[in-house]
């Protein structure tokens, strides 16, 4: 493998996939150069191909999840079906899928079944609840994890809770079925035994629930809603300007907040303030706290506002709008935007995560169908040369 065909180059990775979990984790794999072939049901596909028409006609989420992804269509209730899935198993190093844990086992597709018939496989099961319990066949939807797992419950205002506005619990198990597959594969490497995965979203969410479990547990009362705030630091979170324009502001020690007292707030005298003497005692006399620092802020023009900020070395962001955000002027300097082509002609999104010495791949967004024929005569290929070394 050369740096010039990115570090997976030559693995299969077949993806009975739906959604946005195990797309997420596919196409991760596919942004590291594997081969990534996605079989998807006769008619629709991929349910997640009809969220929205907002990009150009094309669902915003199947967009951003499926570029650089084989489309095969195939029907797994027929043998045809079945027989095509098992001749790209025979080839896949990778294979994922987020059926309904019985759904799975009914196809013969989970993760065991699967590695027992082929030992170097690795085989990642994605499910909202995982295998076996009394919520195992239970429908699991990104907004149900994020309420069963309590992150609903400390999102929000006082008044109300809200949830993420991101499908944060489909992601969450999304990357740990990526990295658990790399975790695999290199395992592979050493051993040359495959390895069954299982990653469910509600133990994927619950990780990182860790703090408020902890905090609430130990503590004996869950973080507070705040908002935009940081429910157990402060000051952390907006402060509106002026005109009204939102800085959010975070302090993370006493020494900043003394700079921020006597720098930004001009008021020295709140450092020997006993309210305000740590982070808890600030946090328990957050009205008083927010009154003052309000106060100061709201007759600062935003230039100023941030001047004083960057002086006192201050953490400070823009609230920015999604709109703002696609025009963030150090992804432009980083050169962070690549074109996908799709279907309904380019679009542009983000490069990966990760920026290391190996290509960016371009990735295009594959119609329903569009390789099925090129992935059949790919395994005929494949037959044929097997027939003949025979």
């Amino acid at each position: 493998m050369s740096l010039s065909s990115g570090p997976l180059d030559g693995l299969v990775v077949v993806a009975l996939e739906q959604a946005v979990a195990a797309p997420f984790a596919s196409r991760q794999l596919a942004d590291l150069g594997a081969r990534a072939i996605k079989i998807e049901r006769p008619g629709g596909g991929d349910f997640a191909r009809g969220y929205d028409r907002t990009v150009n006609g094309l669902a915003s989420h199947f967009v951003w999840l499926n570029a650089g992804k084989e489309s095969v269509v195939a029907d797994l209730k027929t043998a045809e079906g079945r027989t095509l899935l098992g001749r790209l198993l025979a080839q896949a190093d990778v294979f994922i899928q987020n059926l309904s844990p019985r759904a799975a086992r009914s196809l013969g597709v989970s993760a065991r079944q699967l590695t027992e018939r082929y030992p170097r496989l690795v085989a990642c099961d994605i499910s909202g609840y995982g295998s076996g319990g009394p919520y195992e066949e239970r429908k699991a939807y990104d907004l149900l994890i994020q309420a069963e797992t309590g992150l609903v419950s400390v999102t929000g205002t006082p008044e109300t809770p809200a949830k993420a506005g991101i499908s944060i619990a489909d992601i969450a198990a999304g990357m740990y079925a990526y990295a658990g597959i790399l975790s695999a594969l290199h395992q592979r490497h050493r051993t040359g035994r495959g390895t069954a995965l299982e990653v469910s979203m509600l133990e994927a969410l619950g990780e990182w629930m860790g703090y408020p479990y902890l905090y609430g547990r130990y503590g004996g009362t869950a973080p507070a809603r705040a908002g935009a705030s940081h429910s157990t630091i402060a000051p952390y979170g907006p402060v509106a300007t002026s005109d009204g324009q939102a800085v959010m502001v975070g302090l993370q020690n006493e020494r900043e907040w003394a700079v921020f007292c006597t720098g930004v707030l001009r008021r020295p005298d709140l450092v020997a303030d006993r309210r305000f003497a740590s982070n808890a005692l600030r946090v328990e006399h957050r009205r008083d706290l927010d009154r003052i620092v309000d106060a100061v802020f709201r007759e600062l023009e935003p230039d100023e506002a941030v001047v004083r900020l960057e002086a006192a070395g201050i953490a400070y962001a823009r609230q920015r709008s999604v709109t703002e955000f696609a025009a963030h002027p150090q992804l432009a300097a980083r050169d962070r935007w690549r074109v996908a082509q799709t279907p309904a002609g380019p679009v542009e999104v983000l490069k990966p995560a990760v920026t290391a010495d190996w290509p960016t791949p371009s990735g295009s967004v594959p119609a329903l169908g569009e390789h099925t024929r090129d992935v059949l005569a790919w395994l005929d290929a494949i037959d044929t040369e097997d027939g003949e070394t025979a």
